[in-house]
């Protein structure tokens, strides 16, 4: 096997499930039995269970195992982000490729869409984000701005594409993020990016916009990131509060970009 750690893993469980080797319904062996079968540590391991798990191959219960679901991938990327463990997950389940670098200043546009005063100076890394499937269209589109303090990471975001700029920050400025602030909505495709993401023009699309918050309560970072319709699903997992004040009965929410 050839190519990134948890990518081989992923495509050999993939071969197996497509060849009977796992049938639907069965269970995968545990993280632990393919750690050592493959030689692999437990985070690459389970990178590559997560994706199986968001191209619908697989289900994953805590008491059960993971399950064998289907042997066809499902369309368009799914994927739970509840913490911030989750967003570095799928920075490192996906491949950003960035497209271009600049300085900006806020125009009352670009103001109103990320939530910023307008007139503020940003240090902007435009990227699209692909997934391992090939010849598959990309996922995103993302624009993330930082403060222009931090502009030498643009290169570092370039050659370093499985690290999420967030974490890039925190490990040479030490400014660590205590919170996500995070938004969805529903827009028309900008034509702008409907070539790089390979869509219509005007098509439905999903914008998410995150505020990166430091401990002190300070935004140090904000992205706005585009998902095509059907390339992307955002998965919720709410918990009913009881009387004591901890988790009871769970209640599942998803947004797609549809």
């Amino acid at each position: 096997m050839s190519g990134t750690l948890w990518v081989q893993v992923a495509q050999d469980l993939k071969a197996g499930i497509a060849t009977g080797r796992y049938p639907v319904g069965s269970l995968l062996p545990t993280e632990l039995e393919l750690c050592e079968h493959y030689g692999m540590s437990r985070h690459t391991v389970r990178t590559a269970i997560r994706q199986l798990q968001d191209q619908g191959l697989v289900s994953r219960n805590k008491k059960a195992g993971t399950r064998v679901e289907a042997v066809e991938p499902t369309s368009g990327y799914r994927q739970s982000l509840a913490s911030l463990e989750d967003l570095i997950q799928f920075g490192a389940a996906t491949i950003r490729v960035v497209q271009e670098t600049a300085h900006v200043m806020a125009d009352a546009g670009l103001a109103a869409e990320i939530g910023c005063e307008e007139g503020a100076r940003w240090f902007r890394i435009s990227s699209l984000r692909l997934n391992s499937e090939p010849g598959a269209p990309p996922v995103s589109w993302t624009d993330v701005y930082i403060d222009p303090l931090y502009a030498d990471l643009g290169e570092t975001a370039r050659v370093t594409p499985e690290v999420l700029i967030t974490t890039l920050i925190e490990q040479r400025y030490g400014r660590l993020c205590a919170e996500i602030r995070q938004s969805v909505d529903a827009i028309a495709l900008p034509a702008a990016r409907a070539v790089a993401l390979q869509a219509q023009a005007d098509a439905p699309a999903l914008r998410i916009v995150r505020h990166y918050v430091d401990e002190k309560g300070g935004i140090f970072e904000m992205s706005s990131t585009i998902h095509p319709a059907g390339r992307f699903t955002v998965s919720q997992r709410l918990r009913r509060m009881n009387g004591s004040g901890t988790a009871s009965d769970a209640v599942i929410a998803e947004a797609a970009g549809r």
